[in-house]
């Protein structure tokens, strides 16, 4: 049985990837850093729903030693790491003038850091087996759609896709690195922007509604199957075309 890990995942789309793994037979570990009450509560339903092994760790994904200790945990219970989904992330969105280095970093270490140091520590794993998966959240904040309250998160987005396309080549032929760039989601951290900017943004989508968590989540799981087998260093654009 194979094992995937999905940082940040106790919520949104990183709650409804962990959902799909676990429909599709693979040993799910859940991440959070904060969120420890929802955690557990998903931890409980996939253990009601599914025959499939769950782990949730507590763990900065920017912290070093976090991160090192998370996959000792993990290759303890289950033996190897086949799939990664980086999708943890952070966003604090303020006007420029009000922007201050200390948040800056914070963006950058969870979002862009953190996707460094996961890949690090899992690919090594994943090389002594030849084989494995590591798929990177971005966003089209990270290509086209900016948003300058958001400078610093769209600036960590964008490294994501440029690591990405780094990572693809450092570690072929054996792990397959690829990138996720959805637009918007029905999410807590979206939800809590400015209704009116919300509004207007759904115009510009063809499909004029925000995606469902479960829609990235199933294009994330296809990205991790043999189906995809010569996908590699691609950046997928999941946005309802505009």
């Amino acid at each position: 049985m194979k094992t995937v890990l999905v940082t940040g995942s106790s919520r949104g789309l990183g709650k409804s990837t962990i959902i799909k793994f676990a429909e599709n037979g693979y040993n799910v570990v859940i991440n959070y850093n904060n969120s420890e009450k929802v955690a557990y509560e998903l931890q409980k339903y996939i253990e009601d729903n599914f025959k499939v092994g769950v782990l949730t760790v507590k763990a900065d994904v920017g912290n070093e030693n976090d991160v090192k200790e998370m996959f000792n945990i993990i290759i303890d219970k289950f033996g190897s790491i086949d799939v990664v989904v980086n999708n943890a992330a952070i966003a604090i969105d303020t006007i420029f003038e009000q922007k201050t280095v200390d948040n800056f970093n914070k963006i950058l270490n969870t979002n862009l850091i953190g996707t460094f140091l996961v890949s690090k520590y899992a690919s090594k794993y994943m090389l002594e087996k030849k084989q494995g998966n590591i798929i990177n959240i971005s966003s089209t904040n990270g290509i086209d759609t900016y948003y300058p309250y958001s400078m610093d998160y769209d600036a960590s987005k964008a490294g994501i896709i440029s690591l990405t396309k780094n990572l693809s080549k450092e570690l072929s032929p054996y792990i397959r690195v690829n990138c996720v760039c959805p637009g918007w989601i029905t999410t807590d951290m979206n939800n809590s922007l400015d209704k009116e900017y919300m509004s207007k943004e759904i115009t510009k989508i063809n499909l004029k509604r925000f995606a469902e968590p479960k829609e990235i989540a199933n294009v994330v799981y296809f990205l991790a199957t043999d189906e995809a087998s010569y996908v590699n260093g691609s950046v997928i654009v999941v946005d309802g075309g505009k």
